[in-house]
Parts: structure tokens; C-alpha cells; sequence
């Protein structure tokens, strides 16, 4: 197993199938974005993948961005591909996005999952993540 972030080189028609296979299987319903607009050097996300013999078997994405109450990163579209589960691989790519995140100097990290997704809430809580009392609204445009 290996972990790696993404790099414009590695926006290959392989890799853009496999990170979006793998985006279905966390929201069947949503398109996913070209790896070249997510991986566009002033689009400040990066790419955490995850490796198994050489296939990249999991993927997760953080977004970084500054603010008056301090320099933030919200993490997104965390998943594992169902054959790979079960391994700690989705543990370790957090833990890699969170030393990542150390490294930038980040004052907090921030992610959004839902409710039903049970198994992902027990890996953020064993993270170390808390819930914030707080609303989420979205409009989408």
C-alpha cells in the first residue's frame, strides 16, 4: 500500500476513470469533475490517493482556504473502494490529509459526512473529530 498526493502529471485517462468510478460508489448521482479542474494549481485542493499493488483502490481531497478566524481545510469525497474495506485504508488516508494539514500550518480541519454513513463517523471520531453544534446550509446553483 501507498500513499501519495496527485500531481498534474498524474492527470492520466486511467487515473481519471478510476478516481471517478470510485467517486459513484460514494454519491452514484453527482458528475464528477475533470481531474485537471480539481488538480488546477489555483484550485488549493489536494489529492490523497491511496495505492494497493500499483491501482489506486482510495481517494480523499481536501480543500484549503483562509479566513479572519484562521486558515481552514475542509475535507471531501473521502472513499475506499468496496474490495479494499475494511483495511484501515480510509484511516490512513486521513491520517495522511491530517499530517498534510500540520504541514500547511492549518488551524483547523473540517469535513461533512452524513448522517447514515456510519462506519466513516466512527473513523472521524476516532480521529480525534468532533461535532460542531452548529447548521449546514447549502444552495445549490
Amino acid at each position: 500500500m501507498e500513499l501519495s498526493l496527485l500531481t498534474p502529471a498524474d492527470i492520466l485517462p486511467e487515473n481519471e476513470k478510476t478516481i471517478h468510478a470510485l467517486f459513484k460508489q460514494l454519491n452514484a448521482t453527482r458528475i464528477p469533475l475533470s481531474l485537471r479542474q480539481v488538480l488546477d494549481p489555483k484550485n488549493p485542493v489536494i489529492v490523497a490517493c491511496c495505492r494497493w499493488e500499483g491501482q489506486i483502490v482510495g481517494v480523499a481531497l481536501m480543500g484549503e482556504y483562509a479566513v479572519v478566524s484562521g486558515i481552514k481545510g475542509w475535507i471531501e469525497d473521502v472513499v475506499v473502494d468496496q474490495a479494499h474495506r475494511g483495511k484501515g485504508l480510509g484511516r490512513q488516508l486521513m491520517e495522511f490529509l491530517i499530517e498534510q494539514g500540520r504541514q500547511k500550518g492549518l488551524t483547523e480541519i473540517l469535513l461533512f459526512t452524513g448522517y447514515h454513513r456510519k462506519p466513516a463517523n466512527q473513523l472521524y471520531q476516532n480521529l480525534g473529530f468532533q461535532k460542531k453544534e452548529s447548521q449546514i446550509y447549502t444552495l445549490k446553483l
